[in-house]
């Protein structure tokens, strides 16, 4: 039988997660929906059903957490992180539209009223809102938990001692704040690949599944430290090296110059169609995070879908930064449905034939800090 969340189990969410404050009196819980460009699917459906269904079981704890709950939809963006429509829709309950073609444009609400009114958000979507959620953020007294592509496999993630997992995401982001740079090798069929990431002039984030004050917006489950890797705006950036990524059976391996993939080093039909979207895509070339996920400790399997997948261990991304401190944003891209950020997990499940043999980081004094040996963190650095 699937995991499910009842009301008490969702309340008490909401107030670790949240810690909702004198004077709050409603949530929203986001769902997108699906169009011609992007056509609905199995898992998309059920995630609007279990969205509904959480609307449902909170409306019975109101009286307990002091929140109304309310459901939002909203045409889906195109793509992961794009720029979300104008407005969204007060879903007033009854079954739910197939597609925002159903609902009346005149009843539509702007964001800015919305966020106004709801200070507190869930977003389990089809397409991640965490870009457009955590720029929103930084304007509206709001904080979000953006959860794309969650399924019910997930909810045991949300049941994790998240003070230790906090603990643990408190000490990497610590570290990547004190880091200039960090050495990456891997061993793949192909032999050994070696990155340098070029972490000057940017500080770490911390995602660790608590988000008590307005301004906050991170991924639901959670437990990583990321950072933007230099990308160059001043003076060059040192990234630099060789990347490995797995796609099906075949090793594609990038040459990073600059801290963007300058070209694909490998030969078949996945090295080709990777060339192909740098040459056409520009932006999609660009080292927009180096991320040090740390569930994997707690026993946390990957399910298929990165919002977990990422935060067992090590990713690295390509494309939009901006939302993370970075400079690579929509604009760079050739139109809103090309805006991508698109994480790369280094685990076993994920990646097979590319092991991380180690990472370490070059301290600003130049000190080096092993991390990483083998796949696995180094026991003496949460210790």
């Amino acid at each position: 039988m699937p995991e499910d969340l009842k009301g008490p189990e969702l309340a008490e969410l909401v107030r670790r997660v949240f810690a909702p404050r004198p004077g709050e009196k409603a949530l929203a819980v986001l769902v997108d929906l699906p169009d011609a460009r992007t056509p609905d699917n199995p898992d998309w459906q059920l995630r609007r059903d279990m969205a509904a269904s959480w609307v449902r079981e909170l409306a019975g704890q109101s009286r307990q957490l002091g929140l109304e709950a309310h459901l939002v939809l909203y045409r889906n963006a195109g793509a992961n992180n794009g720029d979300l429509p104008p407005s969204a829709w007060l879903h007033a309950g009854g079954p739910l539209p197939r597609t925002t073609e159903e609902l009346d444009p005149a009843r539509s609400v702007p964001w800015a009223e919305l966020f106004a009114s709801h200070p507190i958000l869930l977003a389990p979507t089809e397409l991640s809102a965490t870009a457009p959620l955590k720029l929103a953020a930084k304007i509206y007294p709001i904080r979000a938990a953006t959860m794309p592509g969650f399924k019910a496999a997930m909810i045991p993630a949300l049941r994790l001692d998240y003070a230790e997992v906090n603990r643990r995401v408190g000490i990497l982001k610590g570290l990547l704040d004190r880091a200039a740079g960090a050495d990456l090798r891997f061993r793949h069929p192909g032999g050994e690949s070696l990155l340098h990431l070029d972490l000057r002039f940017r500080q770490g984030h911390a995602s660790g599944g608590l988000l008590p004050s307005p301004g906050m917006a991170g991924n639901l489950p959670s437990g990583e430290a990321y950072i933007v890797p230099y990308e160059g705006e001043g003076e060059p950036s040192r990234s630099a090296g060789e990347l490995p990524v797995q796609f099906g059976s075949e090793v594609v391996r990038y040459r990073v110059a600059g801290n963007r993939a300058a070209e694909v080093l490998s030969r078949g039909p996945e090295s080709d169609r990777e060339a192909a979207l740098l040459e056409a895509e520009p932006a999609y070339a660009n080292l927009a995070e180096l991320g040090l996920g740390v569930l994997d400790a707690f026993g946390v399997k990957p399910v298929g879908e990165v919002l977990l997948d990422e935060k067992l261990g090590l990713h690295i991304a390509f494309g939009r930064s901006d939302h993370f401190g970075g400079r690579v944003g929509p604009t760079q891209f050739s139109s809103p449905a090309a805006v991508v950020h698109i994480d790369r997990v280094y685990v076993p499940q994920t990646q097979p034939d590319i092991r991380v043999a180690g990472v370490e980081l070059v301290m600003e004094d130049g000190r080096r800090s092993p991390l990483m040996r083998d796949g696995s963190y180094l026991p003496e650095v949460f210790s």
